[in-house]
């Protein structure tokens, strides 16, 4: 198994790239010229490194960064800065999975299982999901004024609506934790096809080690695949229900 990783010298990427050397994974990731990988991570050879800002790779380069890998993860987030949460590029999550899936679409016969990192603060209204009147105003506001919000809404969106569950290339899950804490080791999660806490009023706490060790776990275990494929599961570190 190849795995390609988008958004690996990010804080949740840097541990999805350590539990899939940890499985021996073949992984290629893909990094801003200027990130860094922790020393033991780059000098392992299962890992293949490639440079650059995957918003301007060309639909060709796209497709060489797919060559030979069964899988997909992806992990980008816009940086926590002015510039990174305003300005360009609005929409670095939706227009790389959608890259990714059209060049995919455009491959050899191979179907390539697609993950992507989402949020709580996400709505599934296909599986008829729906928010309070609080909630449906503070989510709005999000959607209004903060552009990374818009990114993720749309980056699912495109899974659900657009790539569905006919697709012959694509088979996707879209992991929604809840807000994310650091933790220096994996512990007990919980997994629900929809949130069971509000996102605004009442939000529980996932650790980034625990969603990394959830996606990797659904690329190596067939079961959790069939389980969770085409579907938006939540995770909370358990004990979070009141």
């Amino acid at each position: 198994m190849r795995v390609l990783l988008l958004g690996a010298s990010g804080a949740t990427g840097r541990l999805v790239v350590r539990q899939l050397l940890k499985r021996e994974i073949n992984t290629r990731v893909v990094i801003r010229i200027n990130a860094e990988l922790p020393a033991e991570t780059e000098d392992n050879p299962l890992l293949d490194i490639v440079r650059g800002s995957i918003n301007e790779f060309t639909n060709l380069e796209l497709g060489n960064l797919l060559e030979d890998c069964d899988a997909v993860i992806s992990c980008l987030g816009h940086n926590t800065t002015f510039k990174g949460m305003f300005g360009n590029p609005r929409y670095l999550v939706f227009d790389a999975v959608q890259g990714i899936s059209e060049a995919a679409k455009k491959g050899g016969n191979k179907k390539v299982k697609l993950i992507l990192m989402s949020t709580t603060a996400y709505t599934n209204r296909s599986r008829g999901e729906i928010n309070s009147t609080g909630e449906k105003l503070i989510l709005s506001l999000l959607n209004l004024i903060l552009p990374p919000h818009r990114d993720n809404v749309s980056a699912a969106n495109y899974l659900i609506n657009e790539i569905g569950q006919d697709d012959e290339k694509i088979e996707w899950v879209a992991v929604r934790p809840d807000t994310l804490v650091d933790a220096e080791n994996e512990s007990a999660y919980d997994l629900y096809e929809s949130s069971i806490r509000s996102p605004v009023f009442n939000a529980g706490t996932t650790s980034r080690i625990n969603v990394s060790h959830f996606m990797a776990e659904l690329l190596t275990n067939e079961q959790l695949w069939e389980k969770w494929r085409y579907k938006t599961p939540v995770i909370y570190n358990q004990q979070q229900v009141d």
